[in-house]
């Protein structure tokens, strides 16, 4: 309940207030990103996967939209479990999963032909991304586990 709640204020934020901000070279934080990793931290691969989907399709149906639905479900679902799983420490896996996504992002544009998807994305946009939304990871991280110990499955 409380990781279903933070993904949905983290989407609500993203979309009126970060989205909105010109922040340097043209990037954003993805806050959806950090809540779903900072809930399945706390809550292990499955949870973390299923809460990754539906996170997913929220981001895939949120206006304004320029792909086809199920692109950022299938991303964040797979996010989610890595980051319920683990990978060798809270930090490790937040900078894991904060670096992955983009990465899967953009192979799962290219697989469907995302016209939206080049070369001088990958090199201009994706590393101004993934800069700010680790710049700002602690602090969602702390904000979506706080109380909680990391959980991991093995």
């Amino acid at each position: 309940m409380i990781g279903g709640v933070s993904v949905l204020l983290a989407l609500l934020a993203q979309v009126m207030l970060v989205n909105r901000v010109p922040l340097p070279a043209g990037g954003a934080p993805d806050l959806v990103l950090l809540a779903v990793v900072g809930a399945a931290l706390g809550r292990g691969a499955a949870s973390g996967a299923t809460l990754g989907f539906f996170a997913g399709l929220l981001v895939d149906i949120m206006p304004p939209t320029a792909h086809l639905v199920g692109q950022y479900a299938f991303v964040l679902a797979l996010v989610g479990y890595i980051a319920g799983r683990g990978a060798g420490g809270p930090v490790t896996t937040v900078v894991l999963c904060v670096l992955l996504a983009p990465l899967l992002a953009a192979a799962v544009g290219m697989l469907i032909s995302d016209p939206r998807v080049t070369m001088s994305t990958l090199i201009e946009q994706v590393p101004v991304t993934v800069v700010y939304t680790l710049l700002v990871s602690p602090i969602v991280i702390w904000l979506t586990t706080r109380g909680r110990r990391p959980r991991y499955s093995t």
